[in-house]
């Protein structure tokens, strides 16, 4: 989908056709709409296709007098449960106009085009581009909060029954984790290389804005650290919890069918076509009194051993 938006008087509003200082927005775009922006804007083709790739990592590269910036976005995937994972986001600069191409629709994008972006201005090319790293750093960081309630809910649950489901959510919540932090790595070393001032220039404004964005990533990737900690850690001590349960279940079973063994046995003698040597086998309610007393016994035995 190609959407065309510029800043006039202030706000963000749609174009219908592409003019100078305007920012030109590809959303799972077509084969003809790639085509098109890179015949109107003489962009390298190869800068379109690049952020189309889902392994593309985050880099940056320039081209004669434009510039190519791939950063990691995080996305959100509600199926059964919710899981995050991230997506690139191709940025290009040129002369006169800023190009973003995604494969799918990005709530980050969303808020640019609804105008949720204070000072975000498509004329200023380089603040507006720092501005939208800064949403992708402060988006990064309102996941991994949604991912710690998240742990702590699952937490929660697990303490009042080990169930499998809840032990998968928390696999799936590690495996986000893992995803977050690399390629929150990979998007401080991309704007590691742009604070330089060598890809784009940068003023003295737009070196203290991307100096809080690559603060918002540090943090971010210290949290995605802390968490995937965590969550291994819980992991590993509630599967230790249901190990250990199973083993108890275990050892109460054994402990019944030995108690249950002693009956069978007793009756199977008192059954035997035996005629002498049984005591009071004249009598029915002796094997029921044995039987009883065995049974006594050994769970004696046993409850002081701790098996029962």
């Amino acid at each position: 989908m190609l959407s065309i938006y510029k800043t006039i008087d202030g706000k963000m509003q749609r174009l219908d056709a592409i003019q100078d200082g305007c920012w030109v927005n590809l959303t799972y775009p077509s084969e003809d709409e790639l085509n098109t922006v890179a015949a109107t804007l003489g962009v390298e083709p190869a800068f379109l296709w690049a952020a189309l790739d889902e392994e593309e990592t985050s880099r940056v590269d320039t081209e004669d007098d434009q510039t190519l910036i791939i950063i990691d976005v995080p996305a959100v995937e509600k199926d059964e449960a919710v899981v995050y994972s991230t997506l690139p986001l191709g940025i290009i600069v040129t002369e006169k106009h800023i190009i973003t191409v995604c494969l799918k629709e990005s709530s980050i994008i969303k808020d640019f085009q609804d105008g949720l972006v204070r000072n975000a201005v498509t004329q200023k090319r380089t603040q507006f581009i720092l501005y939208m790293l800064l949403q992708v750093a402060k988006r990064f960081l309102q996941y991994l909060k949604q991912i710690d309630k998240i742990y702590n809910y699952m937490e929660r649950q697990l303490y009042k029954s080990q169930r499998n489901k809840e032990l998968i959510q928390l696999l799936d919540l590690e495996k986000s984790l893992v995803y977050f932090n690399t390629s929150l790595k990979a998007n401080e070393v991309t704007l590691e290389k742009i604070l330089r001032g060598r890809i784009i220039t940068l003023y003295e404004d737009d070196h203290d804005l991307l100096e809080d964005v690559l603060i918002e990533v540090r943090q971010a990737i210290e949290m995605a650290n802390i968490y995937s900690s965590i969550i291994s850690g819980m992991m590993d001590a509630f599967a230790s919890v249901i190990s250990n349960n199973l083993n108890v279940i275990m050892k109460v079973l054994t402990s019944l069918t030995i108690l249950l063994t002693i009956p069978n046995i007793i009756f199977g003698f008192y059954g035997m076509n035996i005629t002498t040597g049984l005591p009071l086998e004249q009598f029915w309610w002796v094997p029921l009194l044995i039987a009883g007393v065995a049974m006594g016994v050994v769970a004696v035995i046993l409850k002081r051993k701790d098996l029962f």
